[in-house]
């Protein structure tokens, strides 16, 4: 079988993980960065809007990034991979041109470029972008999955601290999104240049994440801002959260390879929901920096190990494209739902305690869900040898 005598090396495999990384970086990693837009948002740009509504505009992208793989996993699986690549990477170097037109209270404009378009171009490219690496490698490929991944964190460091430094100093909204936007598109080019598939024979015809998982992602920076913490330490809230998630992503794959994907995937989640409910006592820049550090590290295995337990559970990988399609197609519910819901339990009031208490019980049946999985694999195991 051709899928059991992969290079697991050489150049043009390392070229088409490094393409990948890139294609992370630009992407997940680009939206991992909008609670600096959130923020922005609130404060300055769209004060006229509440922050439930202005999370709408991230929500849909995640929403959309993580659902349009239920087309873009499939078109993978058929050949597309070159087609999705240069069509997604160009929505989404539009989109971010785009937003630049943007004037402040332009709350549709910013939600039809940002949400919408952005979402989509992403949504083409995130899955097959990390499924290629199995046309690739065999052995280390959890491991080179994860590295590749690792990229969406470390895009979600350098992001943040860029857009920061862009949009709250003296360059101002317009030229600091076009600045962005330039950047995001020659890494886009570079990435499309360097990724090749092998001509793999394609065919001829899950599990969900919990709402919960992205009220840090959306609101760490906010939360710390309102809390009366340096205005320049918030702007670094985000920074530290991604760092840790940066080590979680590229550490998943070497620590899953002794507990097993599934085991350490159950451990993350219900370090995570932990991590959430924990936010109820963020209060100044120790609380910050503690829940930062872990809440980054254990979502950065989670998002690590999600490609890899589909794989795990894909003996054909001929069907890897559409069998990822599927599965994310159940956690884009989340993030769609993830920012509202806890921007509206939030209130322009600022209770903070309710959103964080209600995504962590959420983020904890999300746990229970993959600890029942575990049972159940368990116990076909003991059917399958003690008949």
């Amino acid at each position: 079988m051709i899928w059991k005598n992969l290079p697991d090396g050489g150049l043009r495999a390392w070229g088409t993980a490094f393409g990948c990384f890139l294609m992370q970086f630009c992407g997940f990693g680009y939206l991992s960065s909008f609670g600096v837009y959130q923020d922005y948002y609130t404060r300055i740009y769209l004060a006229n809007h509440p922050p439930s509504a202005i999370s709408w505009i991230g929500a849909l992208s995640t929403f959309l990034t993580i659902n349009v793989t239920l087309v873009s996993g499939p078109l993978y699986d058929r050949g597309w991979f070159y087609r999705l690549m240069i069509v997604g990477s160009l929505l989404q170097s539009i989109s971010l041109f785009a937003l630049s037109f943007a004037k402040p209270g332009q709350f549709y404009l910013a939600f039809i470029v940002q949400g919408v378009l952005a979402g989509f171009g992403m949504g083409l490219t995130y899955a097959p972008s990390v499924a290629v690496v199995t046309q690739h490698f065999s052995k280390r490929r959890t491991l080179v999955m994860s590295l590749v991944t690792s990229g969406a964190s470390l895009g979600a460091m350098i992001h943040p601290i860029m857009l920061n430094y862009l949009l709250n100093g003296t360059v101002g909204f317009t030229t600091g999104v076009r600045a962005s936007a330039g950047f995001v598109s020659a890494l886009l080019l570079i990435a499309c240049l360097s990724m090749r598939t092998r001509g793999l024979p394609v065919p001829t015809v899950g599990y969900t994440t919990v709402i919960g998982f992205f009220f840090p992602v959306f609101y760490l920076q906010l939360d710390s801002a309102k809390h009366d913490i340096d205005i320049n330490f918030s702007f670094y809230s985000l920074v530290i959260m991604n760092a840790a998630c940066f080590i979680g992503r590229c550490t998943a794959g070497m620590t899953a390879a002794y507990t097993g994907v599934l085991n350490f995937m159950i451990v993350s989640t219900v370090a995570c929901s932990a991590v959430i409910i924990a936010m109820i006592g963020l209060s100044d820049v120790a609380s910050v920096v503690v829940l930062g550090l872990a809440y980054g590290y254990f979502s950065g295995v989670f998002v690590a190990l999600l490609v890899p337990l589909v794989t795990v559970f894909t003996p054909d990988l001929s069907e890897l494209g559409a069998r990822m399609g599927i599965s994310f197609a159940f956690t884009a519910f989340g993030g769609l739902l993830s920012g509202p819901i806890s921007g509206a339990l939030l209130g322009s009031q600022y209770r903070w305690w309710i959103p964080s208490l209600f995504s962590g019980i959420i983020s904890l049946v999300g746990s229970l869900m993959f600890v029942v999985m575990r049972l159940i694999i368990y116990r076909r195991k003991i059917h399958e040898n003690h008949p």
